[in-house]
């Protein structure tokens, strides 16, 4: 090996070693508490700044300061982020989004702080810890990557460890004290973060925002590691270090060279964007915390007020107006956020690069330097730029489609990074670039007025967006993603219309920032700020396009007032407070409102309304719960036609629903096994049999959220085995769930209406007939679907999936989570639909309801139909336990 080589060689395990201990970490951290941490590289530049701090600015020796940083503060740090942030959020269910939110926000929280602490400037004298000799660096990460590997493997801590990884509820009840565990996790997490702080601010500049970012990129190793391999995050980890740096000896003339040579700087940035976009994902929530995404009423005059302070700035002068002129285009970029986040649910962490692709392609088009595009003026390059970057949305739309929650973030955090390294980082893109502003709005009043303009469109289309059919659409995608599609919603469309809107309206915002600065400053399109931006979004309200705007107040306002840091420190506090109040500001100001306003009288709790109930002989659907803790009780709008009973000769009716040898692989089983099943119109027919026989699998075969391996499923005469969920719903396939599948942020009303416009019913009186049927026509279809007993909600879906105008309705146990009366109210409702011509298939493990309702019943044992017939004849003659051959039944 010659000299060259091996210098370049040492060079690499010396990057490699410090992403390993950034793998480690991140590894440890998610297997002890379920969090992917995002501020993992934010801990690490604290870390590093205190290091400095010890050692230059105070003159301890380096070995002290070396001591009380990784053994102190760096541990601390973790554990007070366990115990005041984490913690709540596992108490309270340990949502992957809310902590997804608090994780970011801890992260934008010790980035302003570190700012205002120690001022924005890089700084290159921090202390070196380790020699650069690499072989130090990398007996100690394999010296910890074989430690925590024994203890997780042969210790008592490491079976606990893993117990709570599996289930952190199960294992509370079998005495192990998560906490500590959790706390543990986070301890040494938080000190590998720390460690590989101190061994890469020598190396490397030290700033807030360029070590929490370098250290992020490293998230490729963990997540190539599936999180969860220490030694293949290792190994990842050398290998990307080594690769980098051998590549640095590679030179080619031309482009071919300059982009060989961005990729020999930023290999970590490759490998993050193919680990994020090919790696098998972490998380599987797919939305926001639905009562942070849930409608927030905007208060009276409230846009009045808001029109005036955005007035207000004409008349400023001077360098208050300058700056003013960063807050509409700062709020028509964070209105994307609204559009992406708020509205469709989907976790976008990419918006500041289709901010600054607005504006770096407004400025090469105004400059005549857009390759095969003349110079243009700069309101048409503006316009020519937002319609140029749209289609790139599908950047991070494309992932959305197959991927959600913390995989879907972590896919649109690497297109972020990808853009910034390669686009806005790279000379040949951007050196020399001005940017003028439009003809006749040169001074900054008269730009502010274009701004308006441009601001009041943009809150037009987000409006258009958040209203009707497409608005109700896009909030039942947010709110449960498979009710939408068992809906009739177009799950993958509307995501790429999300992304595409998004990614059309942060262009038109960055270019609108960018002629306000009169330059194209990549800095102002970092990663770091579209993390900023994000958080504040989100915590001043996903969903609100007021929010927005006041969040774009608040970050320009804030940062041009006072020491830079102050808004990133506000947001942060605010975002690490998602978990206690997770609809922000507002739900915080309205729980102290509540707990400070006197109590005029008592209310019963939910226990005691359900008591109630079942004192009550009721004949009707239980009623729902309204403000004042008063139940609305409303009568089904038909009578229910009498049913025979089920032992009585049926007469028969046509096929709506047939399966043939259907045939499909679920966790290494073959469930269901060659399943042939008619299901007929105007009949009740049930599936029942043991946990594990494969009713699930094989409803979801017929739903179309699983594709059978073999078989076939028609539809009347029509093939539908290869349709998606949402293709088979605007056939006349609906569908409820056995977890309540509402959009809790729409009223009833508006929930039902959902089931009519994406099942296509011109009928104008469908969603009117629907409510009547279903006893929701009175108060409560006005009320959100947030909060309403588990009853009401049951009818909601039952009406969302009638009002679609169904062929064959598939009931997923229909009676989970209700009491007696209203089993038999459900019943009722049951017979009548079939008495409508519906066909009704029923997986239900409740046999006295299968008995009272069903035509005929089969019975799965092992993936396979085992009888069929009469509900008296398989349920009264022990046909639950009958042999692996098929039983048939007389009617």
């Amino acid at each position: 090996m010659s000299t060259f080589t091996y210098d370049l060689t040492l060079a690499g395990l010396s990057v490699g070693s410090a992403a390993a201990l950034t793998g480690i970490g991140l590894i440890v951290t998610y297997r002890a508490t379920g969090v992917l941490n995002f501020a993992h590289g934010a801990i690490a530049m604290v870390c590093a700044y205190v290091l400095r701090q010890c050692v230059v600015g105070w003159g301890w020796p380096l070995w002290l300061g070396a001591v009380v940083t990784l053994l102190f503060v760096a541990p601390g740090v973790g554990v007070a982020l366990e115990r005041f942030v984490f913690r709540p959020l596992a108490v309270l269910g340990g949502d992957p989004a809310q902590t997804l939110v608090a994780s970011i926000g801890v992260f934008v929280l010790l980035v302003g702080g570190a700012a205002l602490v120690w001022g924005q400037g890089a700084r290159d004298d921090a202390p070196e810890l380790v020699s650069a000799d690499p072989w130090g660096q990398l007996a100690v990460v394999l010296v910890l990557a074989a430690g925590v590997g024994a203890v997780i493997r042969w210790t008592r801590f490491g079976r606990e460890l893993r117990a709570v990884v599996d289930d952190r509820r199960l294992a509370v009840l079998g005495g192990v004290d998560a906490d500590r565990v959790a706390a543990a996790g986070w301890a040494f997490g938080a000190f590998t973060a720390g460690l590989t702080g101190v061994l890469l601010a020598p190396s490397v500049r030290l700033d807030p925002y360029g070590l929490p970012l370098l250290v992020m990129e490293v998230m490729a190793v963990a997540v190539a590691a599936r999180m969860r391999s220490l030694p293949v995050a290792v190994v990842v980890a050398l290998g990307i270090g080594v690769g980098q740096s051998q590549l640095t000896r590679l030179h080619l003339p031309g482009g071919e060279g300059q982009l060989l040579q961005a990729v020999s700087a930023n290999l970590l940035v490759v490998a993050l964007l193919v680990a994020a976009l090919v790696v098998p994902g972490v998380g599987t929530k797919d939305a926001l915390p639905r009562t942070a995404t849930a409608r927030v009423a905007t208060p009276p005059g409230a846009w009045i007020v808001a029109g005036v302070l955005f007035l207000l700035p004409l008349g400023f002068a001077g360098s208050d107006l300058h700056t003013s002129v960063q807050v509409p285009a700062l709020g028509v970029v964070l209105l994307s956020l609204v559009v992406v986040t708020g509205r469709g649910g989907q976790l976008s962490l990419g918006q500041a690069a289709y901010a600054g692709l607005g504006a770096l392609f407004t400025a090469l088009l105004a400059a005549g330097r857009f390759p095969g595009l003349p110079r243009v003026p700069e309101l048409a390059a503006l316009a020519l730029a937002v319609l140029l970057v749209a289609p790139l949305g599908l950047l991070t739309g494309w992932p959305a489609i197959s991927r959600h929650g913390l995989a879907l973030a972590l896919a649109t955090f690497a297109v972020g990074v990808g853009v910034s390294r390669f686009v806005f980082a790279q000379p040949y893109a951007t050196s020399g670039l001005s940017l003028a502003r439009p003809s006749g709005f040169d001074g900054d009043r008269a730009y502010y007025v274009l701004e308006l303009a441009l601001l009041a469109g943009a809150l037009l289309a987000v409006h258009a967006l958040r209203r009707g059919r497409t608005g109700r659409a896009l909030a039942a995608l947010r709110d449960h993603e498979q009710g939408a599609s068992a809906a009739g919603v177009q799950v993958p469309s509307l995501k790429l219309l999300a992304f595409v809107a998004g990614a059309a309206l942060a262009a038109l915002g960055g270019g609108m920032l960018g002629m306000g600065l009169r330059a194209f400053d990549p800095s102002a399109y970092d990663p770091v700020r579209g993390l900023l931006w994000f958080a504040a979004v989100v915590v001043l309200g996903a969903d609100s396009t007021l929010g927005a705007l006041a969040a774009a107040a608040l970050l320009v306002g804030l940062d041009a007032g006072a020491r830079g840091g102050v808004a990133a420190a506000l947001v942060g506090v605010l975002a690490v407070c998602v978990g206690r109040f997770p609809g922000g500001p507002y739900e915080a100001v309205r729980a102290a409102a509540e707990w400070l306003r006197p109590q005029r009288g008592s209310r019963l709790t939910e226990l005691g309304m359900g008591v109630r109930r079942r004192l009550r002989a009721v004949e009707v659907p239980a009623g729902s719960t309204a403000a004042g803790g008063a139940d609305v009780v409303h009568r089904p709008a038909i009578t229910p036609h009498p049913r025979p009973r089920a032992s009585r000769p049926l007469t028969p009716t046509p096929p709506v629903l047939t399966t043939h040898a259907l045939h499909a692989r679920y966790g290494g089983f073959t469930a269901p096994d060659g399943v042939d099943l008619v299901v007929r119109a105007g009949q009740v027919t049930a599936v029942v049999g043991p946990n594990g026989a494969g009713k699930s699998t094989l409803f979801h075969c017929l739903a179309g959220t699983v594709r059978p391996a073999r078989g076939q499923v028609r539809l009347g005469g029509r093939d539908i085995t290869r349709l998606t969920a949402h293709a088979r719903a605007r056939l006349g396939i609906a569908r409820t769930f056995q977890q309540l599948a509402v959009f809790t942020s729409l009223t009833v009303a508006e929930n039902v209406r959902v089931g009519a416009e994406q099942g296509r019913v011109t009928e104008p009186g469908a969603v009117e007939r629907a409510l009547r049927l279903f006893g929701l026509d009175g108060e409560v279809r006005s009320l959100p679907a947030a909060g309403l007993s588990t009853g009401t909600l049951r009818r909601v879906e039952l009406a969302r999936a009638f009002a679609g105008g169904p062929r064959i309705l598939l009931l997923d146990e229909p009676a989970a989570g209700l009491d007696t009366a209203e089993v038999a109210s459900l019943t009722k409702v049951l017979r009548a639909l079939a008495a409508e011509g519906i066909a009704l298939l029923v997986v239900e493990h409740d046999l006295d309801l299968v008995a009272d309702l069903a035509d005929v019943v089969h019975v799965m044992t092992a993936g396979r139909i085992v009888a069929s017939g009469p509900p008296d004849h398989v349920l009264e003659h022990g046909a639950l336990n009958a042999p692996e051959a098929a039983r048939e039944f007389p009617a």
